[in-house]
C-alpha cells in the first residue's frame, strides 16, 4: 500500500482528511504530519524528514493562513507557504512521488466579474496571496506533474473559521455587521477532502492547477444570514462595505472559482454551499467541538 503524507494534519482540511483516511477501507497508509513532525518554517530540515518518512504521495495542506498577520510577518509567511512548498515539490519531483498541494483564491486580485478559470492571470494583493502564488510557481518548476487545488472561504467543524465565529458572535450579541461587497463561494473542508480522496482513488492523474469550492455565489453577509437562519438565532445582521471594516491585508472583492476542470477530469462532485452548511452544522452538533 502507498504511504500518503498529510501536512498541516491538525488544520481544518488536515483533520477532515484524517477522518477519511482513518477508514479501514481506504487502500493507503496515512502519515499525519503536524508541526511536531514537520515544522514548515524549518525549511532546511524538510528534505531530511521526507527522506526518512518516504511518502509515495504528499497532500500538502499545511500553510501560514493568518492573512492579516502575514502583513507583519512576510518572511515567516514566505518560509512556510513558499519555501517549504518548494522543498516538498523538489522531493516529489526528484523521487517521482505524487503531490497534491492546496492553494487559494487570494492569488487573484478580485477584479473579475465571472467565475475565475485556472489560467487567469494571478495578481495577489496581499502578502499571503503572494506567498501562495510563489508556492504555485515553485511546484510548476520542481514538480510539474503535481496537482494544485485552489480553494476559497474554507470552513469546518474543526479549527477557527467564519461559520464558527458567526455562531459565537450571534449567540453573544443582539446585532453584528458583516461585509456585503466581497463575493465568492464557501468551501466546506469535508467536501474538499472528499474531492482530494476522489483524486487519490482515481485511475487518472493529470498534473496542473484545478479550482474547487462549493457551488453558488454569495457575499459574506449572505453567508451570515444563512448561518443565522440554519442555527435559528435571533441576532440582527447589518450589511456593510469593505471600506467600513479596514484590515491590514486587502481582500479580493470577487473570488468565485470556475470548477468545470476538476469535475471533468476527476469526476469530482460539487455540492451546493447551502446543503454543505447544513451538513457542517449537523456535524458540529454531534462533534462536541
Amino acid at each position: 500500500m502507498k504511504k500518503v503524507l498529510v501536512t498541516g494534519a491538525n488544520g481544518q482540511l488536515g483533520m477532515e482528511l484524517k477522518d477519511m483516511l482513518s477508514t479501514s477501507s481506504i487502500p493507503f497508509i496515512p502519515i499525519y504530519a503536524d508541526r511536531t513532525i514537520l515544522t514548515l518554517e524549518k525549511v532546511e530540515e524538510i528534505e531530511l524528514i521526507l527522506n526518512q518518512l518516504q511518502p509515495d504521495i504528499i497532500v500538502h495542506a499545511g500553510a501560514y493562513t493568518a492573512v492579516d498577520k502575514a502583513e507583519a510577518e512576510p518572511i515567516l509567511a514566505d518560509a512556510v507557504n513558499h519555501l517549504a512548498t518548494a522543498e516538498i515539490a523538489k522531493y516529489c519531483g526528484k523521487n517521482n512521488k505524487k503531490l497534491i498541494a492546496i492553494s487559494t483564491d487570494y492569488v487573484f486580485d478580485g477584479s473579475f466579474s465571472s467565475p475565475i478559470a485556472e489560467d487567469a492571470p494571478t495578481q495577489p494583493i496581499n502578502v499571503y496571496g503572494r506567498t501562495k502564488r510563489d508556492a504555485e510557481q515553485a511546484i510548476a518548476a520542481y514538480c510539474p506533474d503535481g496537482i494544485i487545488i485552489r480553494t476559497s472561504w474554507v470552513y469546518s467543524v474543526y479549527g477557527n473559521n467564519f461559520v464558527k465565529t458567526m455562531l459565537r458572535l450571534m449567540q453573544q450579541r443582539t446585532k453584528i455587521s458583516v461585509i456585503d461587497d466581497q463575493i465568492g463561494s464557501p468551501t466546506y473542508a469535508k467536501n474538499l477532502a472528499r474531492a482530494i480522496m476522489t483524486i487519490l482513488l482515481s485511475d487518472v492523474w493529470i498534473g496542473g492547477i484545478y479550482h474547487y469550492s462549493d457551488e453558488g455565489r454569495i457575499s459574506w453577509y449572505d453567508f451570515a444570514l444563512a448561518i443565522k437562519e440554519a442555527a435559528e438565532l435571533n441576532c440582527t445582521i447589518h450589511p456593510i462595505p469593505t471600506s467600513s471594516y479596514p484590515t491590514p491585508a486587502q481582500r479580493p472583492k470577487f473570488s468565485m472559482l470556475e470548477k468545470s476542470k476538476i469535475k471533468d477530469t476527476f469526476n469530482v462532485k460539487v455540492p451546493a454551499w447551502k446543503d454543505s452548511l447544513q451538513e457542517m452544522l449537523r456535524n458540529l452538533k454531534t462533534s462536541n467541538l
